[in-house]
């Protein structure tokens, strides 16, 4: 029941979040008569901050609440003593002997401890020392660890509470940063000089475009971007990318819509994103084969490219094989992408990701997760792993492995998750695969076997590069794939 309550919270908190950016950017709309160089939302600025501190104080709230215990207290291990005392012992004749003083609870309380331990030869020797002062010793070690195993039930059950308020309070302040950033990103949306919203006004309208507001973000170290809200003229249809052209002459940068906004402008009023060009482009293929004679693949797979120049790359592979792993896999990579297409960075989502199988968990499901992002503007990839197989990049006649320890999701509340970077070129591929297809080579040579693998395929087309690994790998096992088999290739080129 608690796991749900928390589950509620923190999807209530998302929809909150959600409506409040609607109602953002539906002021913004209406902003049309600012002042040139005006700062855009300040007002809104300070309500987005007000509802990041609301998240963090919700966080601290969560994080406040008692941690996890590994061992009875003290009072519970006495506890346990009286009660198997209140069922053996209390109409004992010989109860005012015996427990005369504190050393038969010293004693019971010495043989929780050693239940507890699982130290055997010490459950026995303390056993045998209470059944020489006791007549009834086999009776009350019976009930003894009866107790014990009620109280050591109710600690598992009280640590998963603990556990999910903690992945509760993890989202909540995951929420609370991204707010902070979205504050501090509404602070640097300003009105271009009139100069320059007078000049791109006229010059769209030779292209049929009425520029109804302008709206840019120029900040050091960061591309440019810029906010149009326009409608063709007379019914007429004309492509985003004309206003591109004519916004990157005025500029002095090639700009151009992003890939999620409008395409074409018509008669409705549309605002639409343009953002600097980007330097590379990349395409993506996969190969996969499920557990023989399993008819559903345990692993998921996700690529996008979001509105801030980023291929995102995302390998899961579930638990086991057959359609519960499916499913498991498929939520983490369904949640990953969600995350990272609302703003969160890689390990925040990660985060947010980890916690949410922490409160979906049952039965010990566990997942791995296998991120990359490749930045299209500067050819730089970020990793993050959770429990994920070798990931590979070639570069002509070369092949670098990156390899990870981390555990994989849901299998604890504070994961350290193993981040690393690398520059890629023009004519790169990444490589990435699941357990599957590096359990299927022989033992100890993984990484060799794969890398020379990786080298004897020639195809420059990411798909079939990806189909060519898997059945090389195939090859190993007689082509009866042991687990889950899965290669998702991306390779990126100069534009």
């Amino acid at each position: 029941m608690h796991v749900w309550i928390v589950a509620m919270l923190v999807i209530s908190a998302l929809l909150i979040v959600r409506d409040m950016a609607k109602t953002i950017f539906s002021l913004r709309q209406k902003q049309e008569d600012i002042p040139a160089g005006q700062v855009f939302g300040q007002p809104q600025k300070e309500r987005v901050e007000k509802y990041a501190q609301a998240f963090r104080k919700l966080a601290d709230t969560f994080y406040g609440m008692p941690y996890r215990k590994d061992y009875l207290s003290n009072e519970q291990a006495q506890d346990v003593v009286w009660q198997a005392y209140s069922q053996v012992c209390s109409n004992c004749h010989q109860r005012q002997e015996c427990w005369d003083g504190e050393e038969r609870l010293r004693l019971g309380e010495k043989l929780v401890r050693a239940l507890e331990s699982g130290k055997e030869e010490r459950r026995k020797e303390l056993s045998k020392e209470w059944k020489g002062q006791c007549v009834h010793a086999y009776q009350f070690t019976q009930e003894l660890n009866h107790f014990f195993q009620r109280e050591r039930e109710k600690l598992v059950w009280n640590n998963r509470m603990i556990e999910n308020r903690l992945a509760a309070a993890q989202q909540f302040s995951e929420i609370s940063g991204l707010l902070g950033q979205v504050a501090w990103e509404l602070s640097e949306i300003v009105q271009p000089s009139r100069e320059f919203a007078d000049e791109l006004r006229y010059s769209l309208k030779k292209k049929g475009i009425r520029l109804k507001s302008v709206w840019i973000m120029e900040r050091e170290g960061s591309r440019k971007q810029a906010y149009l809200t326009m409608q063709a003229k007379n019914g007429q249809c004309v492509s985003a990318l004309e206003a591109a052209e004519v916004l990157s002459e005025l500029w002095g940068d090639t700009l151009v819509p992003v890939n999620t906004s409008r395409c074409t402008i018509n008669g409705e009023s549309r605002t639409v994103h343009f953002t600097e060009k980007m330097n590379f482009q990349a395409l993506y293929g996969v190969a996969k084969v499920p557990k023989d004679k399993e008819r559903v693949s345990g692993d998921s797979y996700a690529c996008c490219q979001e509105e801030e120049g980023k291929l995102i790359l995302c390998l899961s592979d579930g638990m086991g094989s057959g359609m519960e792993a499916s499913k498991e896999s498929e939520m983490v990579v369904d949640l990953l992408e969600q995350f990272l297409e609302s703003g969160f960075t890689n390990e925040a989502a990660a985060k947010l990701v980890n916690s949410a199988v922490i409160l979906k968990r049952q039965d010990d499901m566990f997942s791995t997760m296998d991120l990359c992002t490749i930045d299209l503007y500067t050819g730089v990839c970020e990793f993050l792993k959770a429990g994920a197989a070798t990931t590979f990049i070639r570069r002509d006649q070369w092949v670098e492995a990156i390899t990870s320890t981390s555990l994989a999701l849901g299998m604890g509340d504070q994961i350290d998750f193993e981040t690393t970077s690398r520059k890629l070129y023009s004519g790169d591929f990444l490589i990435m695969v699941t357990d599957g297809v590096l359990d299927a080579l022989p033992l100890d040579k993984e990484e060799e076997t794969m890398k020379e693998i990786i080298l004897q395929v020639h195809s420059q087309a990411p798909r079939e590069m990806g189909r060519g690994i898997l059945d090389r790998a195939l090859a190993y096992c007689d082509y009866k794939a042991r687990d889950d088999m899965t290669v998702l290739v991306a390779g990126i080129w100069k534009k």
